[in-house]
Order: C-alpha cells, then structure tokens, then sequence
C-alpha cells in the first residue's frame, strides 16, 4: 500500500483551512456559514447533526458539489463559508480537499468532528 488513509488524510488538513472546534462553534451564528455534515445518514439518525446544516454524504460529495449533475446542491456554488464535519475529522478534511479541487469557495473542515462539537457543548438537533 502506497498510502494509507491516515496519509490521506494528513495530506488533506494540509490543504486546506481547519476550525477548532471552539472555532466553529464560535462561527455557529454567522449568517455567511454553512456546515456540511458529510456522515452517513444512519449516523444523523442516531446522533442527530450540528441545526442547519446540510447533509452531503462524503460517498455524493461529488455529484451535489457538479453544477452539471442532476444532485448538485446550490450550497456548493454559493460564497457563503462552508464548514465540512464529520464523527472525528477525517472524511470532513477529504471531502473539504475535494471541494477546493472542484473549484468550491470559502471551504473549511472542524478538527474533531462532531464528537468534540458535542463534547464542547455544540448544539445538536435530533
């Protein structure tokens, strides 16, 4: 094996801009922002997510951030701040790299993940 996941990811937080989680907290009530919640959606049914942010599961990342596909969410081509996260931070770090490679403005990732948001008293809705 070339790489190795823990590679990957390591090589994707050094591309890209990454949040504390005191950070995005701290960012929550900004009209400009957005969080990304990249997790599979049995995880938000069985934890909840970070209120309003929207859901693009890491495994669609691509096709909701192509104009050109028929899955393409408007967030994506916005100039809003978008905050990726995940349960601990790494599919959040790749899927943050993924975006800047698409072309996405104002990406960022939450070191942590959802797991530290909660554990620093994030709000969470079911």
């Amino acid at each position: 094996m070339e790489k190795t996941l823990k590679d990957l990811v390591a090589e994707a937080s050094q591309q890209i801009k990454t949040y504390e989680v005191d950070e995005a907290i701290d960012r929550f009530n900004r009209k400009s922002v957005t969080f990304i919640d990249v997790r599979d959606e049995p995880e938000l049914h069985s934890d909840g997510k970070i209120p309003g942010a929207i859901h693009a599961s890491r495994g669609m990342l691509e096709f909701y951030i192509d104009p050109q596909s028929p899955y393409h969410k408007d967030i994506f081509s916005s100039d809003e701040e978008k905050i990726f996260y995940c349960k601990s931070g790494g599919r959040s770090a790749m899927a943050a790299q993924r975006a800047q490679e698409m072309g996405v403005k104002n990406v960022a990732h939450m070191a942590g993940g959802f797991n530290s948001w909660k554990e620093k008293g994030g709000g969470v809705e079911a």
